[in-house]
């Protein structure tokens, strides 16, 4: 799969590309659809599945210097005031910020970021994809590539933030789901 094939399978989503539409009207800084709404889109056409089968939700990531969880707040409510229309959940976290709560909540260290493509990098996974558009097309960063996504395959990240108990939740959530996947353990070599 390349990123043409990937950009193609993630848009038949109807949802993932009236977000990334938004997003770049609204302008946003930094701002793109992220995680599992694109690759489970992906598993979706590849297994025949409902488009939208088994999307949890719709994350965003964005970059803006203002850290003031009022600031987050307001563009968190702002989006979902937006999207309210499309009846699904969408979950926007400024990246700027992440290392403010992430320690607390995860009980993980999570250094701080300098754009947003740093936040995908440290997805417990390595199918860490992320789509923007742009004024002629999309921009999708894809650190580890297609061959994981294609291949129905579930890795483990180890960025500095790794929980392998986290890990082990989010794949096992995925396996009943699409049983075709192939995860594998939280411990397997990168």
């Amino acid at each position: 799969m390349n990123q043409d094939e990937f950009l193609a399978a993630a848009l038949r989503n109807p949802v993932n590309e009236i977000i990334a539409d938004e997003l770049f009207r609204l302008a946003l800084p930094d701002a793109w659809i992220v995680s599992g709404c694109l690759v489970q889109t992906v598993w979706n056409a590849l297994t025949n599945r409902a488009i939208d089968y088994g999307i949890n939700d719709y994350d965003i990531f964005y970059f803006d210097p203002d850290t003031s969880w009022e600031a987050e707040d307001r563009i968190i409510r702002h989006l979902q005031g937006i999207f309210a229309r499309l009846n699904v959940t969408v979950e926007a976290r400024n990246q700027a910020r992440v290392h403010l709560w992430y320690p607390e909540k995860h009980g993980l260290p999570y250094p701080p970021l300098a754009c947003s493509t740093d936040g995908i990098e440290r997805f417990l996974t390595r199918n860490n994809i992320g789509i923007r558009r742009t004024p002629d097309s999309y921009d999708v960063y894809a650190p580890d590539g297609f061959d994981d996504v294609a291949g129905m395959i579930v890795r483990p990240n180890r960025a500095a933030n790794f929980s392998p108990v986290n890990y082990e939740a989010k794949a096992a959530r995925w396996k009943k789901l699409w049983p075709e996947i192939r995860v594998l353990p939280a411990d397997a070599a990168p």
